[in-house]
């Protein structure tokens, strides 16, 4: 396992693909940046910068390029097929794909929040913008990796859940928050370091079982349809 996450992260970090990393969480610290410099109270430009921007938009488009990266671009290519090759079990693949991606993704988006929110509060609440991040992470790039492996178009789908899901019925639909792993992100960081910059709609007990669910789930699912592949690289 510990050599195709090797491999992977040395994929990864080959590919042009880890520049599409850079440029989210370098607006995220430069806005910040700007309103300190201007004085400009965080209670004006702390939710739209923390929650609007790196936990709405930052943390799931990193998890996203990651998370479909990792494998979809071997199954596209046909590459898939010299992993599956190997004595290798299927579930090794999968955990070792998708550790890859949840530590490439929490890496870059909790780094970058934990600046944010030293700048906008205290060091407590980078700490707990961190943590939520990284949970997170880890929720998000279980469910990207299985729509790598269910879909041609993970990418198109993933932007879906982010923008319409989450940014547009999670907002104004109270019922489809409980399936939001940005809500969770919100309630875990609110919890730890409560602040007025987040606005949280689920309970923790609810953030802390579904984000178990879609981390668990989502890696068992994908573990089940890597195995209903051939070696020819169709599934069954």
């Amino acid at each position: 396992m510990s050599t195709v996450a090797y491999i992977t992260a040395r994929g990864l970090f080959g590919r042009r693909r880890v520049l599409l990393l850079l440029p989210l969480p370098l607006l995220l610290i430069g806005l910040a940046l700007i309103c300190r410099a201007y004085d400009v109270s965080p209670d004006q430009w702390g939710q739209p910068v923390v929650q609007g921007l790196g936990l709405a938009v930052m943390l799931p488009v990193i998890a996203l390029i990651v998370g479909t990266g990792v494998l979809g671009s071997e199954v596209d290519d046909g590459t898939i097929v010299h992993i599956l090759t190997k004595p290798l079990a299927r579930r090794d693949i999968v955990l070792a794909k998708l550790l890859v991606a949840a530590g490439v993704s929490a890496l870059t988006s909790a780094i970058p929040l934990f600046v944010v929110g030293i700048l906008a509060d205290s060091v407590r609440f980078g700490l707990a913008l961190a943590v939520g991040a990284a949970a997170g992470a880890i929720a998000y790039s279980a469910l990207f990796l299985l729509l790598s492996l269910v879909t041609r178009r993970p990418v198109l789908l993933g932007l879906a859940y982010i923008l319409v899901w989450e940014g547009l019925l999670g907002r104004f639909v109270s019922g489809t928050r409980v399936l939001s792993i940005e809500q969770y992100v919100i309630s875990f960081a609110d919890k730890i370091a409560p602040t007025g910059m987040l606005d949280g709609k689920v309970g923790i007990p609810v953030a802390i079982v579904m984000t178990v669910v879609f981390a668990i789930g989502g890696t068992i699912y994908a573990v089940n349809r890597l195995a209903a592949f051939s070696v020819a690289g169709e599934t069954s």
